[in-house]
């Protein structure tokens, strides 16, 4: 990396950096939105099965997958500071990981998930399609774990265009395998909302294939080595990996989980607010893969910088990502502002639902710019290696700020359902606040 880099390149080199990242993450969320989009065609029952799974699957999985997130500033910065013989066995003790985390949520799904869903209020077909979704999904853990460790790989060396083609050659595939067993096209047996799950461990099997053949041969990954010389599990390289990839799962978990039970509480309320309120959810969740894989982006190249001892450049990349990740959030807000009624629109054709919905995106709009600093702030935190803070705000912001302040808005005011909406905010932006505290605090005492 060059330190004599002005602002302006510094800028275009990040924007390459999160272009791919951005393009990789929406084709992710297409694949679970195809999953219930194809499901729902097929039977209501079977959709709301499906619905039911992945409302386990999303944060658990997203949660253990970000433990894995930890091995990119790692070898981020092994590279900055061209220590390239420690990056295989860095890779290859993430594999290891990757072993144990899918056989723990392999086993949670096999003892833990039958009895809660027993436990739901849901009609019995509806608990079968969930419980059977899960279980195809289970066959593919552990090449998606392991993929998620490659990806870090690859991301590290700022190769993310390399994750974007992979995934991109994989979605078209998985909405073909889902055709083929949801509906029992072409001969194969018609599975319904359980061939969805088993649609996506195929992919997941894969995606990790093909990511193994371009670490093998492809350039410039054949030079590490990743697959040769297969050192013994070291818990010394674990404890690194899992110092910082824990805090990080469990901040995404953290995070994901609330959103999971705001949508719970919501069941005091109508039907019709339960959809509104889904569709602005579902709408923002969209607009969130920018900030998020600006923070993905911000990570990578901080810690290289770091790694390099080059930190007048980390700080600079910090602070662009942020002011990158400000300016679309005003973009964001002028299209929910602008456009409410014809984005509520593209969800639904009822009157009452889209009006609702509209509410929820003025709510939405405020959302936006705390959403804009923290996720980057937390992006350039990790590239510092620094990810306690951004575990401990998660928590305070998400369940003992947002969540509480939520219920009693929700309960004691007029507002409503929206007063969870502004608990969030209110949490979110004590957050930002906290975390941007934090990343100048790291900056000026820590890598001065």
């Amino acid at each position: 990396m060059n330190t004599e880099l002005p602002l302006k390149k510094k800028s275009l080199r990040l924007a390459t950096i999160v272009m791919p990242i951005l393009i990789t993450q929406v084709a992710l969320y297409l694949m679970t939105f195809f999953d219930i989009l194809m499901t729902g065609r097929y039977d209501t029952y079977h959709l709301a099965g499906v619905t039911i799974g992945s409302s386990f699957w999303i944060p658990v999985y997203t949660g253990l997958a970000g433990i894995l997130m930890g091995l990119t500033p790692i070898i981020a910065q092994h590279i900055g500071a061209r220590s390239r013989e420690n990056v295989r066995p860095a890779v290859q003790q993430g594999l290891y990981v990757s072993i144990v985390l899918s056989a723990i949520v392999f086993a949670l799904i096999l003892f833990a998930v039958a009895p809660i869903l027993g436990a739901m209020p849901l009609e019995a077909e509806v608990r079968i399609v969930a419980a059977d979704y899960l279980k195809g999904m289970s066959y593919g853990l552990l090449p998606l774990f392991a993929y998620t460790a490659l990806r870090s790989f690859f991301d590290a060396l700022g190769a993310t265009r390399v994750s974007m083609f992979i995934i991109l050659l994989s979605a078209p595939i998985n909405v073909f395998i889902n055709y083929l067993l949801i509906y029992g096209n072409w001969g194969f047996p018609e599975l319904g909302g359980a061939g969805a799950g088993y649609a996506s461990a195929i992919t997941y099997w894969l995606v990790f294939l093909i990511a193994c053949s371009v670490a093998w041969a492809g350039k410039p990954f054949a030079q590490f080595n990743l697959f040769k010389g297969w050192g013994k599990i070291s818990f010394i390289r674990w404890k690194e990996i899992l110092f910082i990839g824990v805090p990080i799962g469990i901040s995404i978990f953290v995070e994901t989980s609330v959103f999971s039970a705001v949508t719970l509480l919501m069941s005091n309320y109508t039907t019709a607010v339960i959809s509104a309120h889904q569709i602005a959810l579902n709408f923002t969740s969209l607009l969130y893969m920018i900030p998020l894989s600006i923070s993905m982006g911000a990570t990578i190249l901080v810690g290289q910088a770091v790694g390099a001892g080059q930190m007048r450049d980390a700080k600079h990349y910090s602070f662009l990502g942020v002011g990158l990740a400000i300016a679309f959030s005003f973009v964001f807000v002028a299209i929910l502002l602008m456009f409410r009624e014809p984005i509520a629109s593209l969800y639904t054709t009822d009157g009452h639902i889209i009006q609702l919905a509209v509410q929820f995106f003025l709510f939405a709009a405020l959302f936006q710019l705390s959403d804009a600093i923290q996720a980057p702030v937390q992006g350039a935190l990790r590239g510092y290696k620094d990810v306690n803070m951004t575990f401990i705000m998660a928590i305070i912001s998400y369940w003992v700020l947002g969540l509480p302040i939520g219920y009693l808005t929700a309960t004691y005011t007029e507002l409503g359902p929206y007063g969870y909406w502004v608990g969030l905010i209110a949490g979110l932006a004590v957050g930002a606040i906290t975390l941007t505290a934090r990343l100048r605090y790291i900056q000026k005492n820590k890598f001065n």
